[in-house]
């Protein structure tokens, strides 16, 4: 009661906020607080009058970066929700920064040595007090460390965490409202989805988290020569403070001074899409936030990554679908394009496969159209889930980030390349891949990697059941009528199991004998 109070209180201030930019249509939209949009549209309406022409995802832009880092967030995870807000609007929410005003030199100098328990000189050789980003949940500073070595210190907002948990509160109450308003709004999971952003603000929280998935990036990538991740100095890491190797290059979207260094785009643009590749269909875990700010080109030519707060991950039978997914439409098989979704479960079985078919084709045909340099595969994907409810297709939510990273990272490919499209420059390495990877030999492989791994449990299985044997010799279970209409309590269905695996291992074993 008291909490749905406050989160009313809460919600009265939002919607006179989004009054202000004339952005009360987002409320509208999801059936939240009728009688909150009927006191605050005259607020609306004259803000209307008063400002300049701006379509509603930029008016909704500005309101969610005045309201703060949580909603510049969410505004951002919206962003790839494009079967919610239609595709404009996911397209200028697309464009939010995520940049703040820094806070005070002397709050970085305290939270440093709140974490360390020293004093900063003690740590830094010198450190530099102007941050050379501030973004939602953290500034960075550049410093020397105490062995003379260049490193970039990421530090978080003060009082951060609160400000995101009270704000977090507020989405979910807001979800679960609009829910149970709208109920086909269940089919896009928008709850899931909020959950999604909730676990990694919660990662991002935690600075030791983003250096752990620093270096599994830079484990995955070791001994390439075209992507670089920095090292982590782990005796300067803590919850609240992250220490990596400084990152000397050019920002990948500076394209004149990318060419006045000597560097072809198109060259630097097919390993930065290589890259990508890689972490998502070779590794299933990939940079989520790939935005210009967060690419440099080296001296050398390769590309570097920094900021690896939001990562993504994709287990192997979605990268396969993924994989063959891609490969279709770059291909414009459309009817193999649908068949994933089936095989992929997410289209039920009940539909026609011809009209999904249909549907991928009226969806791709637009797009595949367009100039090389124009095809964007973030914005088919966004037009896919779009289209979604004719055939009662539910939200994955664990493409969405991946969806809104292409989008990103498409963009930023366009400014350094504008003649090149990143999809097809890496439309070698999706074949190779696939071929290697979807094809017999391929299958093979991996019914056989199951195959040994279902053998090497096959010892405990046959423990089991030497147990279970033991146990039946020694009179203590009892199998009768009444024990079997019993049966379902956690230590019978104990039992259960140890003589299921008797059975599995007399059948295996004898297979094996014979």
């Amino acid at each position: 009661m008291i909490s749905g109070l406050r989160n009313a209180g809460r919600l009265l201030l939002l919607a006179r906020l989004l009054a202000r930019h004339d952005a009360l249509f987002v409320l509208e939209r999801f059936a939240v607080g009728r009688l909150l949009l009927w006191v605050t549209r005259p607020l609306a309406r004259r803000a209307a009058a008063n400002q300049p022409a701006l379509r509603p995802g930029q008016r909704l832009a500005l309101a969610l970066q005045d309201a703060g880092p949580s909603f510049v967030k969410f505004g951002q995870a919206l962003a790839s929700r494009s079967d919610l807000l239609g595709e404009e609007l996911a397209r200028d929410l697309a464009s939010l920064q995520d940049r703040l005003p820094p806070f005070p030199f002397a709050q970085v100098r305290v939270t440093i040595e709140e974490e360390f328990g020293q004093p900063l000189e003690k740590m830094f050789r010198s450190f530099e007090q102007q941050p050379v980003a501030a973004a939602s949940i953290a500034q960075v500073h550049f410093a020397i460390d105490t062995e003379g070595r260049e490193v970039a210190v990421k530090v978080l907002r003060p009082g951060i965490e609160k400000a995101f948990a009270r704000d977090l509160e507020l989405f979910f109450w807001i979800g679960r409202n609009a829910e149970a308003n709208l109920r086909t709004l269940r089919r896009l999971r928008l709850l899931e989805s909020l959950e999604t952003l909730a676990k990694t603000v919660v990662v991002e929280m935690d600075l030791r988290f983003e250096a752990a998935a620093a270096c599994e990036l830079a484990d995955n990538f070791r001994g390439d020569r075209s992507f670089f991740v920095p090292a982590v100095d782990w005796t300067r890491t803590g919850r609240r403070v992250l220490t990596t190797e400084r990152v000397a290059g050019l920002r990948i979207d500076e394209r004149a001074a990318v060419i006045a260094a000597g560097h072809d785009p198109r060259a630097v643009l097919t390993k930065a899409a290589e890259a990508f590749f890689f972490q998502v269909f070779r590794d299933g875990f990939f940079h989520g936030d790939l935005h210009a700010g967060n690419l440099f080109v080296r001296a050398d030519g390769s590309v570097a990554a920094v900021d690896f707060g939001i990562m993504g991950r994709i287990d192997r039978s979605t990268r396969r679908h993924l994989g063959e997914m891609l490969l279709a439409f770059l291909t414009r098989n459309w009817r193999r394009a649908a068949e994933v979704h089936f095989e992929a479960g997410w289209v039920p079985s009940d539909h026609s496969l011809d009209a999904f078919a249909q549907a991928c084709r009226s969806i791709a045909e637009p797009i595949m159209d367009k100039p090389q340099n124009e095809i964007s595969v973030a914005r088919l994907l966004g037009q896919l889930f779009q289209v979604t409810e004719t055939f009662a297709m539910e939200t994955q939510p664990q493409l969405l980030l991946l969806q809104k990273t292409m989008l990103v990272a498409e963009g930023t490919g366009r400014t350094l390349a504008p003649e090149a499209n990143m999809w097809l420059l890496a439309r070698p390495l999706i074949e190779s891949w696939c071929a290697e990877t979807l094809g017999p030999q391929a299958r093979m492989r991996e019914a056989a990697t199951d195959v040994a791994a279902a053998l090497s449990r096959l010892p405990a299985l046959v423990r089991r059941a030497e147990h279970g044997f033991a146990t039946l010799a020694e009179g203590r279970l009892k199998i009768d009528a009444e024990n079997l209409r019993q049966a379902h309590g956690p230590m019978n269905g104990t039992y259960a199991g140890w003589l299921a695996a008797a059975l599995l291992a007399g059948i295996v074993i004898g297979m094996l004998a014979g």
